[in-house]
């Protein structure tokens, strides 16, 4: 019987065991009876649950019981005291009935109990309260009966419900956890070929249960001895009532049990983080090996431009990303191997030790064909935009090729020679880079063995190197081509450049040299199979030009000779030389600086008429309107000497 299923009784506080004992050491049962009518059965059931706490050696030392009537009445008491002969004869040795101080009526308590000892099996005595300490110590008598014995009866109950819990809980988790680990151990006998039993938990956490019954023993050590001034009193559950060491043996065997289950715990847990990891390596293992493997296998090509190489580039990436995923997971699963390698449980370091080999190669691999992969179409891509810009360069240049010459002299022509020059050695440049582009992705291509996808690819490469053959063949021809039309350019412009230079030698030479010079012109043009300017007319453009410089020059020296006698006889006077007074004074040196600077204005807004009648004027209106007012500058500084000299009082007064 559990005190939780009849927790309402015993909350009635019908009887109970205070913890005191007789002078013979029985345990002291008491029933408290009261005014209100006491249910029997309910007395009954609670003396039934009592009786059943103190031990086998404890009940046969006999119980000592109090029944307090001092609130009850007479046949209350009566047939309690009858009662206990059928609930527990054997085990009383003295009833204690508590009279009140009024004493009941002696026709009522006609009725002798020392007589019907033989019947009833125990000796009942009235007895007054204070009169209690005849057959009991005071101290192992409860205050109510004037004894210093200390008893809460809530307490009590509270106490007895958390053991018997403990006990029922621990019982049952004992059970189950000897199930599981005798489970576990015919598990490892039978090679990992597990019962059910290896799968099911405890009803209830161990921990708890034993910070339950730690604390449960706690309280029972404190509340062995819990007397006071120096009195000790014994507490309901002690070790004469099997508390203690109960607690201590369930407590023992709970810890036993649980590091046992712990162990299976920890080895379950291993092994099925081992399987775990084993299933996640194959996971990847596989997901590699299969559609990680059929993606690179499907990928082959290297494109035949840049954009087919960066489309191919695009693919790779979203390949590589896929695989990021999965290199991901290799890499929490290499973390978790090490750290279960690093736990050093010897029967699983060969497995652990093969998972983590089997997984590195297989990753390492596929990284390697990933990495091979990206660099290939790296280089394609290099490859295919360094022939790209060849192949503009290549039409940059047949175009000028291609439009025909019509330089105005030989400077353009050395300019448009000294373009193409440049052109061709920057085409020779890209050739050459091209080449070695081509020549490193075949390199890369050739290293390209069967292992790298799992297969063949000799067809595969070999329309790679046809493709990268051909691209390079086929600028080499194009830029060949070129080269013999730069060949004939560079001819014909050089030819050109001597035609101009015998014909610009023709006109700055004498007149029978430029005859000369003109005949080899003819026959430069006619091997040139070219119009020349000077074919027909040259001969009649050169008496024309020769008769034109002879004027302009005729006429520029004319100007420079009234020039030069204008500003030095203005010189002359402006520097006003003592020695030379006559010389100053003379009108008509005065007249004629002025003459002949009106005059050489004149001639500054007259131009040179040739004999076809075409007119030249010497220099830009701009130096021909800035040498006009530099004379007429020079002509008001003579005036005003001349005025100075007409009247020397100007000079006195200015001075």
């Amino acid at each position: 019987m559990e005190a939780s299923v009849i927790l309402p009784i015993l909350k009635k506080k019908l009887a109970f065991l205070s913890g005191g004992k007789d002078r013979r050491s029985g345990l002291i049962l008491t029933i408290p009876l009261c005014l209100e009518q006491t249910n029997m059965d309910e007395l009954s059931v609670t003396l039934d649950y009592l009786l059943s706490i103190p031990s086998e050696k404890c009940k046969a030392r006999g119980f000592t019981v109090i029944v307090d009537g001092r609130k009850s009445q007479w046949n209350v008491v009566k047939t309690v005291v009858l009662m206990l002969q059928n609930v527990v004869p054997a085990e009383v040795s003295l009833v204690c009935v508590v009279k009140p101080d009024e004493f009941w009526d002696k026709k009522v308590t006609h009725f002798c109990f020392w007589k019907e000892k033989d019947r009833l099996g125990f000796e009942v005595i009235l007895v007054s309260a204070n009169k209690l300490t005849r057959y009991i110590e005071p101290c192992q008598l409860t205050e109510d009966f004037g004894g210093s014995l200390t008893y809460d009866h809530m307490d009590w109950l509270n106490k007895r419900l958390v053991f018997e819990k403990f006990t029922k809980e621990s019982t049952s988790l004992l059970d189950e956890l000897a199930l599981i680990n005798n489970g576990s151990d015919k598990g490892n006998q039978q090679e990992k070929e597990r019962s059910v039993d290896l799968n099911f938990l405890p009803s209830v956490d161990p921990e708890t249960v034993l910070q339950t019954g730690h604390e449960l023993l706690s309280e029972l050590q404190q509340r062995r001895f819990n007397g006071s001034d120096g009195g000790v009193s014994w507490s309901p559950m002690d070790d004469e009532l099997l508390a203690q060491p109960q607690v201590m043996k369930l407590l023992d065997s709970l810890r036993e049990q649980y590091t046992r289950y712990q162990e299976v715990c920890r080895q379950r847990s291993k092994r099925t983080q081992l399987e775990e990891i084993q299933q996640k390596v194959m996971q990847v293992v596989n997901w590699l090996e299969g559609p990680g493997s059929e993606q690179l296998r499907a990928q082959w090509g290297i494109g035949d431009s840049i954009r087919a190489s960066q489309a191919l580039q695009q693919k790779h990436e979203e390949i590589e990303s896929q695989h990021s995923e999965w290199f991901a997971v290799y890499v929490e699963l290499n973390q978790q191997i090490a750290a279960l390698l690093n736990a050093g449980d010897e029967e699983d370091l060969v497995e652990l030790k093969s998972l983590q080999q089997q997984l590195s190669d297989v990753c390492y691999r596929q990284a390697s064909q990933l990495e091979f992969r990206q660099n290939l179409l790296q280089a394609a891509l290099e490859f295919h935009g360094v022939a790209q810009d060849l192949s503009q360069q290549l039409d940059g240049l047949l175009g000028m090729l291609c439009v025909d010459v019509a330089p105005a002299d030989g400077a353009s022509i050395q300019q448009t020679l000294k373009l193409l020059e440049e052109k061709l050695k920057s085409v020779d440049v890209g050739l050459q880079g091209l080449r070695e582009k081509g020549q490193g992705l075949l390199d890369q291509i050739s290293n390209q063995a069967s292992w790298a996808y799992g297969k063949d690819v000799t067809i595969e490469n070999k329309e790679n190197v046809d493709h990268i053959q051909g691209v390079m063949e086929d600028m080499q021809l194009r830029k060949q081509r070129c080269e013999d039309m730069v060949d004939v350019r560079r001819l014909k412009m050089l030819q050109m450049v001597q035609l101009f230079k015998c014909e610009e030698d023709a006109a700055q030479s004498t007149y029978d040299y430029g005859r000369q010079l003109l005949q080899a012109t003819v026959v430069l043009c006619q091997s040139l199979r070219c119009t020349s300017r000077s074919s027909g007319d040259t001969l009649p453009r050169l008496n024309r030009v020769w008769k034109q410089f002879t004027i302009a020059s005729e006429e520029r020296v004319h100007r420079l000779e009234m020039a030069i006698a204008f500003h030095s006889n203005a010189e002359k006077i402006l520097q006003d030389c003592p020695e030379e007074p006559e010389a100053i004074n003379d009108e008509e040196q005065f007249d004629e600086i002025e003459a002949v600077g009106k005059s050489l204005l004149d001639r500054l807004t007259v131009p040179v008429v040739y004999p076809d009648g075409t007119e030249q004027y010497f220099g830009s209106p701009s130096d021909m309107a800035s040498t006009a007012e530099h004379i007429r500058d020079r002509m008001k500084l003579v005036s005003l000497k001349r005025q100075q000299l007409r009247h020397p009082e100007m000079m006195t007064t200015e001075s």
